[in-house]
């Protein structure tokens, strides 16, 4: 029949995309299609499309005459691991990504979609921005989004992968969602770009020191994750997604575990130095501790005296946030504490019980801290963890100083269980400088008492037994048990319920 060979015709005709010059082009630059991310995101043969035949409606500037099927994204849904995602894909090759009327009308009846549906939602960004033949349609359009993008917060997970341009008014979008990636080389991120930049400050700056990927995962901390290639950048999307749930009602996905409960991990009793001032790698207590050595790091190459990631335990996905002793000393300062704060209360509005490491010696000392509002920064990370509701098990290694033991899920900002190892110091400050200050009168007289005062000090406060006794701690364990220790807390608080006083919402200290 000649409607079902019309039909046929058109459907070819959305696969070519801007033409057979243009994805020679977005080859030519390393770059993948629109479909062929698709392709590699999605499980084989499970993308359903919508809107391809959807066009602008522009009649300025010539338009009228430059009408190509799908107008520059492509949208649907499809699977990932066998569970269900929906997906925008920005198509470079036509109109230069960029967005108009049509084109925000795609990406917003998908996340309208995944909205009502509790799917996650992921965004494959590579566009030159807002339309400019269609002016303010276009600015209306991302404004569309970007409230869709607020609603679904903290009810489905939304991804951002940018794997081109993403610049001025786009950039807003990303920021909203939960997890950035970005591929060295390829990506780009900025309000205004290098040459608006040259002529508004007279500064000269390359795409990449601006707004490239590794600008953004190691400066500013925009984006979460940073690989070389698109192809591996999509495929550790999809790693994401196996430690997710499609919205906030459904619990994590469980796999199961050939790794036992009680897994030899005796190697941690020697792990943390007998000096107290020598640094180790949290990380390697950390996949010691995990299924089958396994932990996907997030934000990897930001603030990286704080550690956030996924990992999972008999099966079961958590958050583990933890102080890196080899960084800073461990020390919490301005990035480490959102850092913490953002990964927190992403793991508290997905229902993901979360692991706490400690060995902090407190907060960053200095004018540049203070200057830059630390205080209201790490009442951040505070805040974060006391309204989170779900099961927090907190395990101090070493040290836990000052308010950063307060700050560190301790047991009187709610966590559920507590251990502490047996060469752990909870302590207002550290040895040296807590004598000073108790025992500066006599030491004034007589500097030579200070190693006995020292070592008194050492005796009465710098052990877990003397928070163990007051239930601050709730068990002393050998590092050896962590990993069955833990496993056992989290069975234990899975039912957990929490009731929180009605409100609107709380004011989290921005």
């Amino acid at each position: 029949m000649k409607d079902i060979e019309k039909l046929r015709d058109l459907k070819k005709a959305t696969l070519e995309g801007g033409g057979e010059e243009a994805i020679k082009k977005q080859h030519q630059k390393g770059k993948l299609t629109a479909r062929e991310r698709i392709d590699i995101l999605l499980d084989k043969d499970s993308f359903v499309e919508f809107d391809r035949f959807m066009v602008h409606r522009c009649s300025n500037f010539g338009m009228e005459d430059k009408k190509i099927l799908g107008d520059g994204v492509i949208t649907g849904w499809g699977k990932i691991d066998g569970r269900q995602v929906y997906v925008f894909a920005q198509d470079f090759t036509v109109f230069g990504g960029s967005l108009g009327e049509a084109f925000a009308e795609k990406i917003c009846k998908i996340m309208d979609l995944a909205l009502k549906n509790g799917k996650p939602v992921i965004g494959l960004n590579d566009s030159g921005g807002a339309r400019i033949q269609e002016g303010v349609v276009s600015l209306a359009g991302y404004a569309e989004i970007f409230y869709r993008n607020v609603q679904s917060s903290g009810v489905i997970p939304q991804i951002s992968a940018i794997l081109g341009p993403c610049a001025g008014g786009a950039v807003y979008s990303p920021a909203i969602t939960d997890f950035v990636f970005m591929v060295e080389n390829t990506s780009h991120m900025f309000i205004t770009g290098p040459d608006v930049v040259k002529a508004v400050t007279g500064e000269e700056i390359s795409f990449d020191d601006l707004g490239g990927a590794d600008t953004h995962a190691s400066i500013s901390g925009v984006t979460h994750f940073k690989y070389p290639s698109e192809e591996e950048c999509l495929n550790q999307v999809r790693y994401l997604m196996s430690f997710l749930p499609s919205n906030n009602l459904d619990d994590p996905p469980h796999f199961e575990t050939n790794d036992p409960v009680d897994r030899d991990v005796s190697i941690l009793n020697d792990i943390v130095p007998e000096n107290p001032n020598r640094p180790y790698d949290m990380l390697d207590i950390i996949t010691e501790i995990s299924d089958n050595n396994e932990f996907f790091e997030v934000h990897e190459s930001y603030a990286k005296n704080m550690i956030v990631g996924f990992g999972r335990l008999n099966g079961h996905a958590v958050g583990i946030v933890a102080n890196q002793p080899k960084e800073l000393a461990g020390t919490l300062d301005i990035n480490a504490s959102l850092k913490g704060a953002r990964f927190v209360r992403f793991c508290d509005a997905f229902n993901i019980p979360l692991v706490t490491f400690v060995d902090v010696p407190g907060f960053l000392p200095g004018k540049a801290q203070e200057h830059g509002g630390i205080i209201t920064h790490g009442a951040k990370l505070l805040y974060a963890y006391a309204e989170a509701t779900v099961p927090k098990i907190t395990v101090i290694t070493r040290k836990a100083y000052g308010g950063a033991y307060d700050v560190m899920c301790s047991k009187h900002i709610r966590a559920d269980i507590n251990y502490a190892w047996p060469g752990a110091e909870i302590a207002v400050m550290g040895t040296q400088g807590a004598v000073s200050i108790i025992f500066r009168k006599e030491l004034s007289n007589d500097i030579s008492q200070k190693d006995k005062l020292v070592e008194e000090y050492k005796e009465k406060f710098a052990n877990p037994y003397v928070a163990a006794e007051r239930g601050y701690v709730d068990d002393i364990i050998e590092p050896s048990e962590t990993r069955k220790r833990l496993i056992e807390a989290l069975e234990m608080t899975k039912t957990k319920r929490v009731e929180r006083p009605k409100r609107k919402h709380g004011n989290i200290p921005l």
